[in-house]
């Protein structure tokens, strides 16, 4: 429990980082899965 209070900043940046870096993830998969979408739909197939 030490450690816990030791490190609360770089515990807290890096629970900060790891949400960002899954947001960004999750977005660039959605815009990927959105451009395949709209490629089918103007394509007719």
């Amino acid at each position: 429990m030490d450690f816990l209070a030791q490190h609360q900043l770089y515990i807290v940046l890096i629970i900060a980082v790891g949400i960002w870096l899954g947001l960004y993830v999750y977005l660039f998969r959605l815009d990927a899965r959105l451009k395949k979408l709209e490629h089918d739909v103007h394509h007719g197939s």
